[in-house]
């Protein structure tokens, strides 16, 4: 539910209530947006804006030697306010919600209130169905949720800005993400455009963080803030194992059943960056977005900017609570597809007992000997296709290897069936291999720097998404081999990080676009194929838990925790996913 208040001079009161909590804020004198509350729900009374008073701070004079806003509010420092949104260039020196760089050089940017909507979720969907983005949805019939859309303008630059809070009442969930556009005769630069931010007067310095590495997923730690700026980020390209897009704060005493949290996850699948920060004055900032870390997007007149949707909700009854509410969430508005209900089927992979060393009847000795046992899923892995029999080639040319497929996939997949047992295989689409057959017909599709010696990983190289074609060689050549049999269930693979990032289709001045275009072209494959196939089964896998973020979720139903399969790892491994992630995914 979504209350809005309004006082003598207009301006209005914002109250964002779920089942059991509270977002409020307001726009003060200046016409900035101050942030009030998220906590356990309150009592608002409609009637009596009046009664909201003792949510706002007040403020007699400009602390110490800090900056005041304007000559009208001598008593206003931004660096004192809790903000909605906080920008550079008018005393706010803590971590930016937003970064512009104007044709002049100047970085000043300041965004005042100008208007708000009630808006569905449909609504919103198509306000946003240009982004790119994945995002959060709900069933038609199931609920009632709310999309608050909250516009501010910087005057003096011509850029809008505009704010969507979206409601899961029956979740406690809410979402944030922004658009910016540009109302200017100039292109600006965007260096930082994050999804969410929470200035907090209460003592959430308890950071719970998921940090690790390959095949250590998910070491769940607890560090306390003190003073200073703590930042949960990666710039692999991925989301990452090294460090989870997933997020808690919490008060020091705070266990499972006890006490007060905020979880925050990001729906993106690239380089994030969270950061909490406690001031001079004691407040904390939180916030969560793409990393600005070698990121710069060029807004030409008229063009806007979609941020990734950014997940929050509270708990006063400890990490238990907030885990059941965002498992909720994920189940009901993240993940999609016929798959979204149903019992996954047990499945026996052919990768560690067969490696590269593969073939129609090795395959078929294997299966058999699963379908024995009860498995109800046998998956052909990595080796399949032509010329594959290690690591070094052949990632690109997606054609069955005739020597160990007679038959092709369409035969193989019929034997298995026989045996009572469905039929996966792996790929691996965002690869290629410099001996391959596609890397000779098309080496501009590779991201490379030219001229320039390239660093490795697994000895392949990543496939340029910024460019459409390749995009589209994608779709096609994957759309093929689905199609090629009974194939019940993909496993889409994506081995390496990002190194020696640069985009031969994009021109220099757009370099800092390419890991985002990237992210935002792996979507638009990953939506095209689903909808083409949304009988099959997808699983995403990073070399395990490299990419385990809510962005993979919108599109594959499950994701693949980790390459470490010993019990007892894997057991604490998927122990630290519950606290955001349900188990069914």
């Amino acid at each position: 539910m979504i209350q809005i208040l309004k006082d003598s001079d207009t301006r209005p009161w914002f109250f964002l209530q779920t089942a059991h909590t509270t977002y409020g804020m307001w726009v003060m004198e200046t016409g900035h947006l101050e942030h009030l509350y998220y906590g356990e729900r309150i009592t608002v009374d409609s009637q009596d804006p009046s009664s909201c008073a003792p949510l706002v701070i007040q403020r007699a004079f400009a602390p110490g030697n800090t900056c005041t806003y304007d000559r009208e509010h001598p008593q206003i420092s931004m660096e004192d306010v809790c903000l909605e949104v906080g920008t550079l260039g008018k005393g706010d020196i803590r971590e930016p919600f937003l970064e512009v760089r104007f044709a002049d050089g100047s970085v000043t940017s300041d965004f005042t209130f100008d208007s708000y909507e009630i808006i569905t979720l449909k609504e919103r969907e198509q306000c946003l169905q240009d982004s790119g983005l994945p995002h959060s949805y709900s069933e038609v019939g199931t609920d009632s949720a709310e999309c608050l859309q909250i516009v501010l303008q910087d005057v003096t630059n011509h850029l809008e800005l505009q704010l969507f809070y979206t409601v899961f009442e029956e979740c406690d969930v809410i979402t944030r993400s922004a658009r910016l556009i540009n109302h200017s005769d100039a292109s600006v630069t965007l260096n930082r455009c994050l999804s969410a931010q929470l200035d907090l007067t209460e003592d959430y310095s308890m950071i719970t963080h998921f940090s690790g590495a390959w095949a250590r997923e998910m070491h769940r730690e607890q560090i306390s803030l003190r003073s200073g700026k703590f930042v949960n980020a990666s710039y692999t390209g991925t989301s990452s194992n090294r460090s989870n897009p997933f997020m808690i704060l919490g008060h020091k005493n705070t266990c499972e059943t006890f006490g007060s949290c905020i979880g925050c996850n990001l729906i993106y699948s690239g380089n994030h960056y969270e950061a909490l920060e406690k001031d001079s004055y004691g407040k904390l900032r939180f916030v969560s977005g793409i990393n600005p870390q070698s990121f710069s997007w060029e807004l030409t007149p008229e063009a806007h900017f979609d941020t990734p949707e950014a997940v929050l909700s509270y708990s006063s009854k400890g990490y238990g609570r907030l885990s059941r509410q965002l498992h909720s969430f994920i189940r009901e508005h993240i993940v999609r597809g016929v798959w979204k209900r149903r019992p996954r089927p047990v499945l026996l992979n052919s990768w560690e007992a067969c490696y590269f060393k593969i073939d129609e009847r090795k395959l078929l000795q294997l299966a058999k000997a699963g379908a024995d046992v009860g498995i109800e899923l046998f998956v052909m892995d990595d080796g399949w296709f032509s010329g594959r029999n290690d690591d070094t080639s052949s990632l690109g040319d997606w054609e069955p290897d005739p020597k160990k497929l007679p038959g092709g996939i369409a035969s193989l997949s019929k034997k298995i069936k026989a045996l009572g047992v469905d039929f996966g295989l792996w790929v691996e689409p965002e690869m290629i291999s410099e001996n391959s057959r596609l890397y000779q017909e098309h080496p501009d599709w590779a991201m490379m720097i030219p001229e320039h010696p390239h660093s490795e990983g697994r000895n392949q190289r990543l496939l340029d998404l910024c460019n459409p074609e390749v995009q589209q060689y994608v779709i096609d050549s994957m759309t093929k081999v689905f199609s090629s049999g009974d194939i019940r269930y993909v496993k889409w693979d994506m081995n390496r990080n990002f190194s020696d990032i640069y985009s031969p289709y994009l021109p220099a001045a757009k370099q800092g676009e390419t890991a985002h275009r990237y992210v935002l072209g792996l979507y638009h494959i990953m939506n095209e194929l689903t909808t083409r196939f949304p009988e099959i089964l997808f699983e995403g896998c990073s070399s395990g838990g490299n990419r385990f973020d809510l962005g993979i979720l919108s599109y594959f139903p499950q994701i693949w925790a980790s390459d470490n399969t010993d019990a007892l790892c894997r057991t604490g491994i998927q122990n630290s996913y519950s606290y955001g992630y349900p188990l069914s995914v």
